[in-house]
């Protein structure tokens, strides 16, 4: 029974909070997300489908998160963390995915000097394209998401395994970055990253770069890609803009890729929309068009309706629809 991932992860639940128990100083925390939704769904070119999904908003996940004072400003860290399909009762975003493939770090923290974690790591890019979209990670409904992670530009998953990322501490509002992976087994390449960001006030910008030759232990296309996103907040409504741009090295192809959008507070939720458009230097372009509300009942639970239109050049026009309900916990 031990075998199995969830009486694993109990166990280790079990464990850290008795060594939490005995060290004060040392913080663990249980957390995760279900998302379910019902809707349908038809991709450019496609069929449609009618169901109840899992994670169309934000994939669900499960995890575990600590720290351990270690003095002198130091601490060491750890996240452990683990995506399923709430729908089915599968584990992972898709079959074959491993099981701790949102997060599997270790490292240090220094208040002076940042921190510095090693094992499989998300990607500045990811986290940069998060952040500067209304839909934040929804790879079901957010068009900027969509376009850099799911339809054929920039290689490589959300996350790099043997992976080490350093992230510097807040200097005043300016924070930076860099992620490398090894070529593990001689697999074909390594991968790189860096990101610089600002964000005080109202004004939030950052700068990302990397190089990918590599998904996991297995070689993939060659692929170059740079983002620069910002967001303005006014009285209003928050207004979020990125323009980028992916090279494949390995096609000899590339893509423009340029989205804006804006979320206006509404009640006790908020109006959310996103248009990006993917233009390639051959083949057809793509424009995806978002547009939904988001709704609080309280800090922890949320319900959504977004639309979708989803278009390729030459292909039958893919939409969707979504109304779904988000628990943190």
């Amino acid at each position: 029974m031990m075998k199995h991932p969830i009486a694993q992860l109990a166990a280790a639940a079990l464990a850290v909070a008795g060594w939490s128990a005995q060290a004060q100083t040392s913080q663990v925390t249980v957390f995760g997300l279900i998302d379910l939704s019902i809707g349908q769904t038809k991709a450019p070119g496609g069929v449609r489908n009618r169901d109840v999904d899992s994670g169309k908003m934000t994939t669900s996940h499960f995890g575990l998160r600590g720290s351990e004072d270690l003095g002198g400003g130091l601490s060491a860290v750890f996240r452990l963390e683990h995506f399923l399909r709430a729908d089915t009762g599968e584990s992972g975003r898709f079959t074959g995915d491993t099981f701790w493939s949102r997060n599997a770090t270790a490292g240090l923290s220094h208040k002076d000097y940042g921190t510095v974690t090693l094992g499989r790591n998300t990607t500045p890019l990811f986290i940069a394209t998060v952040n500067f979209n209304p839909f934040g990670d929804s790879f079901g409904l957010s068009p900027a998401v969509r376009h850099y992670f799911t339809s054929g530009t920039a290689t490589g998953d959300s996350g790099w395994n043997d992976s080490i990322v350093y992230s510097s501490q807040n200097l005043g509002g300016l924070r930076f970055g860099l992620a490398a992976t090894t070529d593990t087994n001689g697999s074909g390449g390594r991968n790189v990253g860096a990101n610089v960001g600002y964000a005080a006030g109202p004004l939030a910008a950052a700068f990302v770069y990397q190089n990918v030759e590599k998904d996991g232990a297995t070689a993939v296309q060659d692929t170059r890609t740079w983002q620069l996103s910002g967001s303005y907040a006014l009285s209003a409504a928050k207004l979020f803009a990125q323009v980028g741009k992916v090279d494949n090295k390995t096609t000899e192809n590339s893509f423009d890729i340029v989205g804006f959008g804006a979320s206006v507070p509404l009640g006790a939720g908020s109006v959310l929309a996103y248009y990006s458009r993917i233009k390639p230097e051959t083949g057809n372009q793509r424009k995806t068009f978002s547009v939904g509300y988001d709704h609080f009942l309280s800090k922890r639970t949320d319900l959504y309706a977004v639309a979708m239109s989803d278009k390729i050049a030459t292909l039958s026009s893919g939409h969707g629809y979504s109304f779904g309900i988000r628990h943190r916990f």
